[in-house]
């Protein structure tokens, strides 16, 4: 599953499963554009990648704003001369807040960062796949967005709903252009973002009830997933939702 030479974006990279993302990759050959709002993490990931024999390189970015990824994306080509894979890794989580109690603020903020930036990001990217003859995008989606509704936030919940479907639509409409995308659906983490949308210990304990391996799942366990995704060994996989879940979905 050799990703040698592949020039990689990864959103919201510099920490969490983003950072786990970015050493996977590397570790795997690529060359890793590490993208987020946190400058000093991002940077000082940049530096560890590169003494452990890696090669990445840190980039300043808010993914919902489009001069972010108009700057970004200018700044990798300058740098490497193109991006090959692109993974919409960014977002944001809160504990479940029910619809009425949600301001308009908050629910804009979820979808700006978790719907709008991967829009951004592959709006931004599609002339320049379509002109290389192709690219691969892994969007990293939830759970949340394919079920489980009950238990889930509304806010994050609709917004990682319109990056699966974002998914389908670019796979269907630009495929035949050479370009992939697939979407990763991860169960609970043991992430700083899962521990931050369930800080509440009997919430967390409710969560587990609903995955019947009874347990978070491993960073690595989802990185391998977003690796095959973006890697040849997926060459014939476009538009699939791939839930990493531990059995979640089948309840």
């Amino acid at each position: 599953m050799s990703l040698s030479g592949k020039r990689v974006i990864v959103t919201g990279g510099a920490k969490g499963l983003g950072a786990a993302i970015c050493h996977g990759l590397a570790a795997q050959g690529a060359q890793v554009a590490i993208t987020d709002v946190d400058g000093a993490a991002g940077a000082a990931l940049a530096r560890e990648i590169e003494a452990d024999g890696g090669t990445a390189f840190f980039v300043a970015m808010d993914v919902a704003s489009e001069d972010g990824w108009r700057s970004a994306i200018a700044q990798i080509q300058a740098r490497w001369g193109g991006v090959d894979i692109l993974v919409n890794n960014a977002a944001i989580a809160s504990a479940f807040t029910a619809i009425e109690d949600r301001s308009p603020d908050d629910w804009d903020r979820s979808m700006a960062i978790n719907a709008r930036g991967p829009f951004l990001g592959i709006r931004a990217l599609l002339p320049m796949f379509r002109a290389q003859g192709g690219g691969v995008i892994v969007n990293v989606s939830s759970v949340a967005g394919l079920g489980q509704s009950q238990i889930m936030d509304p806010a994050y919940a609709c917004s990682k709903a319109a990056l699966s479907m974002l998914t389908r639509i670019v796979a269907a409409q630009h495929g035949g252009e050479g370009v992939r995308c697939n979407s990763v659906h991860p169960g609970p983490i043991d992430s700083p973002l899962a521990r931050q949308a369930y800080g509440d210990a009997d919430a967390f304990a409710k969560r587990l009830t609903r995955v019947p391996i009874g347990r978070l799942a491993r960073m690595d366990e989802v990185v391998a997933a977003i690796l095959f995704l973006a890697s040849d060994a997926s060459s014939y996989l476009n538009g699939v939702a791939l839930p990493v879940d531990g059995g979640a979905l089948v309840q």
